[in-house]
């Protein structure tokens, strides 16, 4: 890796860390090029904009995403066990250390929700790519026999969504301290109404 592409990584871990505290609204250049011992002139060599920094910083956090709940989910057996595990991945990366601020794309979504540009489009496409990614897991429980064959898998993947955004607001706005509990048991009375009899 040449200097320049080490410099740009680092660049972005430390955005990414400061985007999941402050939003992407909150990424300030000056504040980035400071932290980071660089002139804002050298941050900006490697980023034309704050708009491909802050789109930068959504790649590197679904790429993330991807190996830290995504990709050990699916290595799990189809089924039921997937999906817990998809879960607990989830839960574990709206906790995780290196998001202070906790899931940053619950938070670029809440920034991003009513505007437009490739910022948007790229959380739009990554959120709906894990809907369909959630439905297919249910889909295949629903071939093993685990889920009821008439499961709305579509329904199943839109509540499995609708349980993370209500953790992380208990867990980071209200810092309920039942926030973990509620989440686990809400899930799994979702696995529960969605068995086969």
């Amino acid at each position: 890796m040449s200097k320049g592409e080490e410099t740009r990584d680092r660049i972005v871990e430390r955005a990414f860390r400061l985007a999941s505290r402050d939003g992407l609204s909150g990424l300030s250049i000056g504040k980035l090029a400071t932290e980071l011992g660089l002139s804002k002139s050298g941050l900006f060599a490697h980023f034309g904009s704050k708009e491909d920094l802050e789109l930068e910083v959504l790649k590197a956090a679904a790429e993330r995403f991807t190996e830290l709940v995504m990709k050990p989910a699916f290595a799990a057996p189809r089924g039921v066990a997937r999906l817990r595990k998809l879960f607990k991945g989830w839960l574990a990366w709206n906790s995780d250390p290196a998001q202070p601020g906790g899931c940053l794309f619950l938070a670029a979504a809440a920034e991003l929700d009513d505007s437009s540009g490739p910022q948007r489009d790229f959380l739009v496409s990554t959120q709906a790519s894990l809907l369909v990614a959630l439905a297919k897991a249910a889909s295949l429980a629903v071939e093993t026999g685990e889920f009821a064959a008439g499961l709305d898998c579509e329904q199943f993947a839109f509540e499995t969504l609708g349980v993370i955004m209500a953790y992380h607001h208990a867990r980071r706005l209200l810092r309920d301290p039942k926030a973990d509990a509620h989440a686990k048991h809400a899930f799994e009375r979702l696995l529960t109404a969605s068995a086969a009899s």
